[in-house]
Formats: C-alpha cells, sequence, structure tokens
C-alpha cells in the first residue's frame, strides 16, 4: 500500500505543477548549454591537436603549407640562373605572425662574399612584406609582414632571385661541366615552441629544418644540358635552343636539382618508382650499374619497412669527384668509384630526414643514425660486434648531440654513423627484429610528413616493451 498524500487545495495544486514544469525545463536548459559547451572546447582540442600535435597549439610550427611556384633561366652552363620566385604559407599557430624568414642556405659556404664577389644567392624586390637586412652570415633574410597574419590565414611573398653556382665541388657547386643546386633555392625558415630558428649553416653535416611544402619549378635551359630534379618532372620546347624543365613535387621539404651534359637511364623499380640515372661520362661504368641496381632495391625494400615512398620519382646523380653523398626530397648527388656509392644511405634518407622529418642542427642523429642502420640492414652487414668500432671521447660525449657540439668537434662527428647505426642495432636486439621492425614502421607513420624528436622516439620504443630502457638509453649516450 502507498502512503496517502494530502494534495493542497485545486487553484495552489495548479500553480505548483506549474513551478515544477518550470524548474524541469530550466535544469534541461543548463544541461544542454553545459553539453553544447563541452563539445565545442572538444572540438577545439580536437582541432588544435590535429594541426599542432598532442599538448601543443600555440607555438605550433609555423608557416605551414607552404607553397613555392618558381621560375627560372639559365645561362649558357647552368652556372647562373635568374628568375622569381613566389611563397605562399598559412599561419598554422594560435599567435599572430608578422613576420616570416628566408634561408638562403646557398650562401652558407660564401657567406656575404666579397666586393669583387657577392653572395651566390641574392633576393630582391620583394613583395608581400618588407625586406631587412640579411643576417646569419648571409643565409637569413626577415621579411616583415604587412599586418599580423592570424591563425589559419594565408598570405604570400614574392621576390627576383638570382642563383650563381659557387666555383667548388659541393653540394651547392660545380665539378668540370657538371652543376649541382642543392640548397640553392631561398625556403622558409621554422618557428616553434623555441621561437626562430636561425641556426648557422654548417659545411660538416646539415643546419637544415624545414617543414613540408609544395614546390612548382619551372627550368628554361639550354637543350644541350639535361637538368635532373627533385619532384616529377616533364620536359617541353622552350624557346630556340632551350628547353624547359618543369619540376612539381608534393609534401617535400627543400627543392634540389643540377645541370651538364649528364648520360641518362630510366628504370621503374618493381614497386612502381622510377629511378632515372644521370652520370658524368667520366664515372666509373661498374659504379654505376651497382649503384642503380641497388637504388632500385633499397626504394622497394625501404617501402615496405618503412611506408610506401611517396613521390614516385628519384634521381641519381653522379660524378666521380663528388665528396659522398647528399640527399634532397626526390633527388641524391653521388661520388661514385669502381665500388659504387653510398646511394642505399642517401636513398634511406628519402624516409629519415625527408618524409619523417627533424631540426638537423640540433638533432642530426635522428636522420644520419636512422639512414645508415638502414644501410647497414639492407646490406646485412654483422653488427653484434660495431662497438669494437666505436671510441667515446668521454662520458660527457652524446650521440644526440647537435651540430654546435660537433662543429667544434670534427674529428668525433663519425659516431653518429659508427655508433648511432650501433645503438639502434642494439635497440633491435634488446626488443626484437619483429618488434622493431614494427616500431620503426609505426614510428614513420605517426611522424609521416612531420617533425621527430629523440624524445618522441625514445617513448615510441619504451611502448614496445616492459623493460625500463633508461639504462639502454645512458649506455647508448642517447639523451
Amino acid at each position: 500500500m502507498s502512503p496517502s498524500i494530502a494534495w493542497p487545495p485545486l487553484p495552489r495544486r495548479r500553480l505548483f505543477l506549474v513551478l515544477l514544469v518550470l524548474l524541469v525545463l530550466l535544469v534541461l536548459l543548463v544541461l544542454l548549454v553545459l553539453l553544447v559547451l563541452l563539445v565545442a572546447l572538444g572540438a577545439g582540442v580536437s582541432n588544435a591537436r590535429a594541426v599542432t600535435g598532442p599538448g601543443v597549439s600555440r607555438a605550433a610550427a609555423t608557416p605551414d603549407r607552404a607553397r613555392y611556384d618558381v621560375v627560372l633561366r639559365s645561362d649558357a652552363d647552368g652556372s647562373h640562373w635568374t628568375g622569381r620566385q613566389r611563397v605562399s604559407f598559412r599561419n598554422a599557430s594560435e599567435r599572430p605572425l608578422r613576420e616570416v624568414y628566408l634561408r638562403l642556405w646557398g650562401n652558407g659556404e660564401d657567406k656575404c662574399g666579397t666586393p669583387g664577389a657577392p653572395s651566390p644567392v641574392t633576393v630582391s624586390n620583394v613583395r608581400g612584406g618588407t625586406p631587412g637586412p640579411l643576417t646569419v652570415e648571409c643565409t637569413a633574410l626577415r621579411i616583415a609582414l604587412p599586418k599580423p597574419l592570424a591563425h589559419g590565414e594565408r598570405t604570400s611573398v614574392a621576390f627576383d632571385v638570382s642563383i650563381t653556382v659557387p666555383d667548388h665541388n659541393a653540394r651547392f657547386g660545380r665539378e668540370g661541366a657538371y652543376r649541382f643546386l642543392g640548397n640553392a633555392l631561398p625556403v622558409l625558415a621554422v618557428h616553434d615552441a623555441k621561437g626562430w630558428h636561425l641556426d648557422p649553416y654548417v659545411a660538416l653535416g646539415e643546419s637544415f629544418y624545414a617543414l613540408t611544402g609544395d614546390f612548382r619549378v619551372r627550368l628554361d635551359h639550354p637543350s644541350a644540358l639535361q637538368v635532373p630534379a627533385s619532384g616529377r618532372t616533364r620536359t617541353f620546347p622552350g624557346g630556340p635552343g632551350r628547353t624547359v624543365t618543369l619540376s612539381v613535387g608534393h609534401r617535400m621539404r627543400d627543392f634540389a636539382w643540377a645541370a651538364g651534359p649528364f648520360r641518362t637511364a630510366t628504370q621503374t623499380t618493381p614497386g612502381g618508382v622510377r629511378v632515372k640515372s644521370y652520370w658524368a661520362p667520366g664515372t666509373s661504368a661498374a659504379g654505376v650499374r651497382s649503384t642503380r641496381t641497388d637504388a632500385v632495391a633499397a626504394v622497394d625494400r625501404f617501402s615496405r619497412e618503412f611506408g610506401r615512398y611517396p613521390y614516385g620519382e628519384i634521381d641519381l646523380v653522379m660524378t666521380s669527384g663528388f665528396g659522398g653523398g647528399m640527399e634532397y626530397p626526390g633527388l641524391v648527388l653521388l661520388g661514385t668509384t669502381d665500388e659504387g656509392s653510398a646511394v642505399v644511405h642517401e636513398v634511406a634518407h628519402q624516409w629519415w630526414y625527408g618524409i619523417v622529418g627533424n631540426d638537423e642542427y640540433t638533432s642530426p642523429w635522428l636522420d644520419e643514425s636512422f639512414a645508415q642502420y638502414a644501410n647497414a640492414r639492407f646490406y646485412g652487414w654483422e653488427t653484434s660486434d660495431c662497438w669494437s668500432d666505436v671510441d667515446w671521447p668521454d662520458d660527457s660525449t652524446a650521440l644526440t648531440a647537435s651540430m654546435a657540439y660537433w662543429s667544434q668537434h670534427r674529428g668525433e662527428y663519425h659516431l653518429i654513423y659508427t655508433a648511432g647505426s650501433c645503438a639502434l642495432a642494439d635497440l633491435e636486439r634488446t626488443l626484437g627484429a619483429d618488434a622493431m621492425a614494427r616500431l620503426l614502421k609505426q614510428y614513420a607513420h605517426d611522424h609521416w610528413y612531420g617533425v621527430s624528436t629523440t624524445a618522441d622516439f625514445k617513448k615510441a620504443a619504451q611502448s614496445m616493451t616492459i623493460q625500463d630502457l633508461g639504462p639502454f638509453w645512458e649506455t647508448h649516450h642517447i639523451r
């Protein structure tokens, strides 16, 4: 039996019911408002993470989603190129962007030049902003924007550019009749939680740190010159005696090209990547053959191990006198002898620097050690006793040191290759071969077209095992 309820008289009862209904409606309205606020907050956090990564929003790496549109014309032998460049970009940070910096890395070796020999790369006639004086030994140009660029907004700057290939054999230089134009094109500097990255140029190793962008580069040159370039290329007739090479590359960190009377050959890997080979006639025929063979195998193997090569084409530029090798997205420069070249290491850089980016000045081990580890695995080198080749100067030396350190300790820089690849081989033995393979493939996937850090990699590796890897990192000078 239910207890009896003494209801108030009818008029008061109606008033009571009305008040009760109003109270219920008010409660529902408050709950609805709270729900809307929570959804909006969640979307905001989600969007911030989509743009900047977990836990970062205001200091996101910026400017991003750059588009480089370039038109250049060369002289008779490819030593001098002039034209116009336009760079459009977005502000990824929540803070207004009031300026951008161009890195003129091509001035790194010759710096600001001399009165009779100016810097190799010059920029003039800037539109879309106000240029300041060149700084960082003429490798950085500040351009003040006409008004602050809000989060998510786009703008562009355009300028005339003049490029003169220096008279020394280097990644931006020449060898006989052949011209190498690595790091010749001005690119945007990066601003992140540490501020603007305006590190100095280093000839030993690399200083480069760039976000991915899209490139459309039109190179007008004499028809006698072959012009390999980053991106997918095609050629069509230009003016009398001239050819236009048009290169288009998506999500690349840089753009490089070469010019000269190269011999050429093209083949396609079983995985569908076009490998275009360019070599100077005096280059070892045996070295050219082995380089081409290894490149075809390496592109497909690393596609399986780290994720499919995304650029569709890779150009191999081979000469006998170039020192070692140098990597750019979709193009590598290779010194080639009878024994071959460093092509596998340079192809591995397409992933470890090109696709999985890093600040090469701050953390050079993240690309060089990883590329050398991939190189060792490709050739099946025995690594169980690799530490016999490693001699640490002292316990304070870190594999994870920056180029500021290695530039002052040039005799120790080999540790990036020897100790770095050895450390990763030891990590493979610690985790197990299958776990290491899963780690690298997932890590590449998670940082595809992004930026990797040492902390990121240590966290990812730790997730593969219940063993505390702290002692491992310390033993291997990974700090």
